[in-house]
């Protein structure tokens, strides 16, 4: 029977078949040990390993920045991502596929919360020892956290909403001065807000009151948007949406209390890897919950058929109203912790740019999806970072592979798929049967 099918097949799908079957078991907490050990790896031999192949220093970016900066060390910056990522990832998974199973399925057996809580941590420390190398990972990883909550806000509107806005940027401008007048005026000496109210040190604990704060603003912004554009239909969103971020961009503008053209500046550096990564994790939370609930299936309703949606009693302008108040609350919370990491921010920091960087996320990743959200948010983050050497040339490419996604995949990489935590853990070595009996 096996001499059959290799006849049938050609001998390199045969050969990716033998090598899926190879790894189809390994779950996620085994890829996450992997890839433990491969930044242990790395903080242990990366240094001498990188000299030894004629690299000034550890890739930053898995060698990319390397290839397109100094072709010649192509060879060398491939070797290294081969042997200490790729090698020790994959081979610390396949051994170690059995127990992880056993692990997994005892978690959860033991609880849901519980399995997902160590996933996380154990996420944590690849995030962790793999930024803790250089500055600019840990500032890139910081980014690309931040551009999945963004990305996730904006796909509710544009992706589970069916509609097309282009106030993301407001809504973050609006998020990150309100966050950074919280926190200079009332810890810091400033010479726009005098002196601190409040001892510095209580800062960090306060912090996450002047993030909620800054959503709440965004929120309430997001008003005068909503309330003309959902009386109407058609593109007028898209049309008072545009208006709305040029309208918030000047208003900062002409605002010299926060600084006016020239920005605000001083923030504390209290939006450090841990915050944005708790953060993060929260609001993937609550917005995959968001869009599994019976809100998000009214949301799905409105988008096929408004005039259906209706006539079902979906109350459509509340439903659409509500998203875009919960989208914009997200996006002034990533616009707080972005103005925290940067410690500067300006009315340009949000404009046309920041929009078609925060699009091309959510349509590269994929409409309708948490997972093409995130996969948009990291992809667009790291190739716009790793593509920095070229310059100006960076701006043709990306919008060159936008258009190819667009003409080959027009929903996104991975649309329309849902994010189940449960099937996500789940161990590999369990029978189909038991699975879809759990699942129902």
């Amino acid at each position: 029977m096996q001499d059959t099918i290799e006849q049938t097949h050609p001998p390199h799908v045969t050969f990716w078949r033998k090598v899926k079957t190879l790894f189809v078991k390994i779950p996620l907490l085994g890829w996450i040990v992997g890839a433990i050990v491969a930044v242990l790896v790395e903080r242990l031999v990366g240094s001498g390993f990188a000299s030894g192949l004629g690299l000034t220093k550890e890739p930053a970016l898995f060698g990319l920045l390397i290839i397109l900066k100094t072709p010649s060390l192509i060879p060398g910056a491939l070797l290294y991502v081969l042997l200490i990522y790729m090698l020790p990832t994959v081979a610390v998974a396949w051994a170690t596929a059995l127990f992880a199973n056993r692990i997994a399925a005892l978690l959860l057996k033991k609880h849901i919360l519980i399995a997902v809580l160590v996933h996380l941590g154990l996420l944590y420390v690849v995030l962790h020892f793999w930024a803790d190398i250089s500055g600019y990972r840990a500032h890139t990883l910081k980014l690309a956290l931040i551009a999945i909550m963004v990305t996730l806000s904006l796909n509710i509107i544009n992706g589970y909403m069916g509609e097309f806005s282009c106030s993301h940027p407001g809504f973050m401008a609006l998020g990150a001065y309100t966050s950074s007048v919280f926190t200079l005026s009332l810890f810091t000496d400033h010479r726009f807000f005098g002196s601190a109210v409040l001892p510095e040190a209580l800062g960090p604990f306060l912090f996450p009151i002047g993030l909620i704060l800054g959503g709440l603003v965004a929120a309430l912004g997001a008003l005068i948007v909503a309330i003309p554009s959902f009386r109407t239909r058609g593109d007028y969103l898209a049309i008072i949406s545009l208006a709305f971020m040029f309208i918030v961009k000047s208003m900062i503008e002409n605002m010299e209390f926060v600084g006016g053209p020239r920005g605000l500046s001083g923030q504390p550096r209290w939006a450090d890897l841990t915050t944005i990564f708790i953060w993060t994790v929260i609001s993937i939370w609550i917005i995959n919950n968001f869009v599994r609930s019976t809100l998000g299936k009214a949301l799905n309703a409105v988008r096929d058929e408004e005039m259906a949606a209706n006539s079902m009693t979906v109350n459509t302008r509340r439903t659409k109203i509500t998203a875009f108040l919960f989208a914009a609350f997200w996006a002034g919370v990533a616009g707080g912790l972005l103005a925290h990491v940067l410690q500067y921010v300006n009315p340009s920091t949000f404009g046309i740019q920041k929009l078609a960087e925060v699009l091309a996320m959510v349509y590269f990743g994929g409409l309708n999806s948490v997972y093409g959200s995130i996969v948009g948010a990291v992809s667009i983050t790291v190739l716009g970072e790793a593509l920095r050497p070229l310059e100006i040339f960076k701006w043709i490419i990306i919008p060159l592979i936008l258009i190819l996604v667009m003409i080959f995949r027009p929903p996104g990489l991975i649309a329309f798929k849902e994010f189940d935590v449960r099937r996500i853990l789940q161990p590999r070595n369990t029978p189909k049967k038991e699975v879809k009996d759990d699942a129902a």
